[in-house]
């Protein structure tokens, strides 16, 4: 079970903690991104560019945290 939690982390350059923090920045921005994109499909003048914005900005900071 530790294995379960700690070897991608550490494949990463994470601890668990570390991990858990990130990852879930990435679930909430992709949520609020993903509201955003249905309001859009309502309203199409509103959140003109959020969807695309946190795509390229979660993108960017993925491949940067990868170089490390």
């Amino acid at each position: 079970m530790r294995r379960l939690l700690t070897d991608h982390p550490a494949s990463v350059g994470e601890t668990y903690f570390q991990h858990m923090v990130h990852a879930s920045g990435f679930g909430l921005s992709m949520i609020f991104a993903g509201v955003a994109c249905i309001v859009h499909a309502l309203i199409p003048g509103w959140f003109v560019s959020t969807g695309s914005n946190t795509i390229r900005r979660l993108h960017d900071r993925m491949v940067a945290n990868r170089r490390r």
